[in-house]
């Protein structure tokens, strides 16, 4: 081959090379290793955490009250829900706070009586829920029985807990610390109280305030 050809060729190879070295001199590192990207993965790790803290919505209800009201609460924190049920329920004889004579009266007057016994204490995957919401009806000023049955026979270890009550005219009164006077174990904090005819949107300002 003609040298003069060669020498073109040589120079022509040069040029390329130093051109190459002076584009990635301006462009900095390859596109595979952008900070962009490591921030990508890191907001995929911490969405990833977050999604993971799981939540449960436990509730007792009486009339009804209290279970539309949790039903509505798991919905707009995409929990899941457990409902505390008596062995033996209670029938609408037995709430009538006004009769003497009826079951809630008597369990209100002798306090033997309100260790209520439970259906099912066992809640399925428990150890896999970070923050647990409890549910009840306001009886007397303070939780329905059935919940402080739940309560004393339950390890809330590692668990935030954040009680919510339903009343017809009663506030919340001291029925959430009493809830956690009952329990050693727990991150217990302050409780809500919502009407009976609460509406969706005092339910979503307060779930979410959470």
């Amino acid at each position: 081959m003609d040298k003069k050809i060669i020498a073109i060729i040589l120079t022509i190879s040069g040029l390329l090379a130093i051109t190459a070295g002076a584009i990635l001199l301006l462009t900095g590192k390859p596109k595979d290793d952008s900070p962009n990207q490591t921030n990508q993965s890191t907001e995929t790790e911490e969405s990833t955490t977050m999604d993971n803290n799981k939540t449960l919505v436990i509730y007792f209800s009486a009339q009804n009250h209290t279970r539309s009201v949790a039903t509505r609460i798991a919905a707009n924190l995409n929990a899941d829900i457990f409902e505390i049920e008596p062995a033996e329920p209670y029938t609408e004889d037995d709430l009538s706070w006004t009769d003497s004579d009826s079951r809630v009266s008597k369990e209100h007057n002798d306090a033997s009586l309100q260790d209520v016994a439970l259906k099912n204490i066992t809640v399925p995957n428990w150890d896999s829920y970070d923050t647990v919401l409890i549910g009840y009806p306001i009886w007397w000023g303070l939780s329905a029985w059935p919940v402080d049955s739940f309560v004393k026979q339950t390890d809330f270890t590692d668990k935030t807990i954040i009680p919510f009550c339903t009343s017809h005219s009663s506030g919340l009164g001291s029925s959430d610390t009493n809830l956690h006077s009952k329990t050693t174990t727990g991150n217990w904090q302050p409780g809500h109280r919502f009407s009976q005819d609460a509406t969706d949107t005092d339910i979503k300002e307060w779930t979410d305030s959470l």
